[in-house]
């Protein structure tokens, strides 16, 4: 769709609207990776932060279904996400500002300021992602709109990945040393980067196109109301009863529940890695040192893959295009199990392939949702989806933490002891790419392209 057409998003306005995705983004990583290794320097023993961290985000991801159909009943999505992204920003700094104590206080401290972190991140992206399902115009846009917000995710997820290890005091120092400085940096970008979203993006509420009229397959915000689908052609009356009767109507569709297992299985497969990576560049690699670069090299070569997938997106079609980036990161990861000390250069060919399929992973999964929220003639509920979407989300992550690393310290594990490291190898390569495959493969037998 061309800036000329009637109701066409500008370049400005999707710039604008995926510069939230930045620092959004930025605190995921220091969030999901950085924090276990974090605690674990402290004191916390792997087992104790790993159950903290299982049931943090079990109760995160169990909210979620619930912010997501809230943020549908607000008259104002831009308000609702400026509230959260309080909570966000004072959660950040205090979580990598713990006070000084035994384990009990540390994982106190751990559980609360996680607690406080994912409100605020969850409510905020639970509507940044429902607004943007909502001001794109069609398919392709859609596409494009969710390319923006994930490219700009990725600058935020170098960023986080780069400056611990810039911010790092004294030689030799961990990554993990720079993160106290990094959360106040985190700060800086979230105003700045919210105040660019809340002031360029266009609303898209209120059945109101970007020229101010009625906009085809946009809702408006009432109880009751006709939704029509994007072509133009018949309309559904959805009833808003409630938060549950919001749910009832999201999980009732064969095609949101066909998506969000694939989702499901794909998440699983890359949340593991995210969780044991700094473990295991520090004790299978030996090259603790180079961790930042690792994680550099892996979400630059996403977010130069990023538009090659928008285009293959648009010719082959999304799930075709999906499926292809699983097949080359199952190809290029399932390597990764055979690697020892001092092979760098072999893990840095492996996070440049990983990342290009990451690229895939992070554009095409919400496009496709919304896609699915069209095609259910569900515009008007797109926080009830994203909520259930988040919700799976979380529980990756909640699984990849609160089993793996328990897992591998009952395997005999210890950080930095040098034992047990098949088991590690094993745990962040090859269980992976088996999840990832199982991913794929129900993605081929699915009906899921527009």
């Amino acid at each position: 769709m061309s800036e000329a057409q009637s109701g066409a998003l500008t370049r400005v306005q999707v710039a604008g609207y995926g510069a939230l995705g930045l620092p959004l983004a930025f605190a995921a990583l220091p969030v999901y990776v950085y924090a276990p290794k974090f605690y674990a320097g402290l004191g916390l023993s792997l087992a104790l932060s790993g159950a903290v961290l299982l049931a943090a985000r079990l109760a995160d991801a169990f909210i979620d279904p619930w912010l997501g159909a809230w943020s549908d009943r607000v008259a104002n999505r831009k308000r609702f996400i400026a509230l959260f992204l309080v909570p966000l920003g004072a959660g950040m700094v205090a979580l990598f500002h713990p006070p000084a104590g035994g384990s009990a206080l540390l994982a106190a401290w751990l559980a609360l300021c996680l607690a406080v972190v994912y409100l605020g991140f969850s409510a905020a992206n639970i509507a940044y992602q429902a607004w943007g399902a909502r001001i794109a115009g069609n398919a392709h846009e859609r596409t494009v709109v969710s390319a923006a917000r994930e490219g700009l995710g990725l600058a935020g997820v170098v960023l986080a990945s780069l400056l611990p290890q810039l911010l790092a005091t004294g030689e030799g120092a961990p990554i993990e040393a720079g993160l106290p400085q990094t959360a106040w940096v985190f700060i800086v970008i979230l105003l700045l980067c919210a105040a660019l979203t809340l002031a360029l993006a266009p609303l898209g509420e209120n059945a109101k196109n970007r020229s101010g009229s009625a906009s085809p397959g946009i809702a408006s915000d009432s109880d009751s109301t006709l939704r029509p689908t994007e072509g133009g052609g018949s309309t559904q009356r959805v009833t808003d009863d409630g938060v549950r009767g919001a749910l009832r109507l999201t999980l009732a569709s064969a095609r949101f529940r066909t998506l969000l297992l694939v989702f499901a299985l794909n998440g699983i497969a890359s949340s593991i890695p995210a969780t044991l990576f700094l473990f295991f560049a520090a004790d299978v690699l030996q090259a603790a040192s180079s961790s930042g670069g690792f994680l550099a090299l892996y979400f630059v070569a996403a977010a130069c893959a990023l538009p090659l997938w928008v285009r293959a997106a648009r010719r082959f079609g999304k799930r075709r295009a999906w499926l292809a980036s699983m097949l080359l990161a199952i190809a290029a990861f399932a390597w990764a199990w055979l690697l020892g000390a001092g092979d760098t250069l072999p893990f840095a060919l492996i996070c440049v392939a990983s990342g290009v399929a990451l690229g895939a992973d992070l554009a095409l999964p919400p496009s496709i949702l919304a896609d699915v929220i069209l095609r259910d003639q569900s515009t008007g509920r797109e926080g009830a989806y994203f909520g259930v979407w988040n919700l799976v989300t979380k529980l990756n992550l909640a699984l990849a933490a609160g089993l793996a690393l328990p897992a591998l310290a009952w395997a005999g594990y210890v950080p930095g002891a040098g034992t047990a490291l098949t088991a590690l190898a094993i745990a962040y390569c090859l269980v992976p790419c088996v999840l990832k495959l199982a991913a794929a493969a129900l993605l081929f037998k699915s009906d899921l392209d527009l």
